[in-house]
């Protein structure tokens, strides 16, 4: 935009995308589609080329522990472990619910709520297993504990060291 003098109101003229949605982006709230942020480029008299190639995430020893003891988790989930797991998840929720303050953490036990709530078992997998910023915030309020065995769970913290 800056290259081409193009404002967001301009931008939004040019390709049809809401200047809230440009908005948004540009302050990082919300992820266009590539297809959107084609759009906006071609506007511009850009393309967007993207380049798939697999990447080492930069997550602290907290991050990274919470993510493969959820990925464990994962490896459990199904429809029915979901059914047998569900009014667990949903104590914990309520109990976070009543401790948690503030944001992001607050809109993130709704969007755990609403995905138990919906049974939506591959939106919980991603969010389980993702290594985007919004699931690894999500897992900081997870309703997933005491579902894991102590076993399985000093498995994941203290993997056996190899000699």
């Amino acid at each position: 935009m800056l290259q081409t003098g193009t404002t967001q109101s301009q931008l939004s003229r040019l390709s049809g995308v809401r200047q809230p949605s440009i908005s948004q982006f540009l302050s990082g709230k919300v992820d266009l589609s590539d297809e959107q942020l084609d759009r906006l480029l071609s506007s511009m008299g850009f393309r967007l080329q993207v380049e798939r190639s697999a990447i080492v995430p930069q997550l602290t020893r907290s991050e990274r522990r919470s993510w493969q003891l959820h990925r464990r988790l994962s490896t459990h989930l199904n429809r029915q472990s979901f059914q047998e797991w569900r009014p667990t998840i949903e104590r914990n929720l309520d109990r976070l619910g009543e401790r948690v303050t503030g944001q992001p953490h607050e809109r993130n036990l709704e969007r755990w709520r609403d995905l138990v709530d919906r049974g939506d078992v591959p939106g919980l997998h991603r969010v389980l297993t993702g290594l985007d910023r919004s699931s690894i915030e999500m897992r900081e309020v997870s309703p997933m504990s005491g579902l894991l065995s102590q076993e399985e769970r000093a498995e994941v913290v203290s993997p056996p060291t190899t000699q």
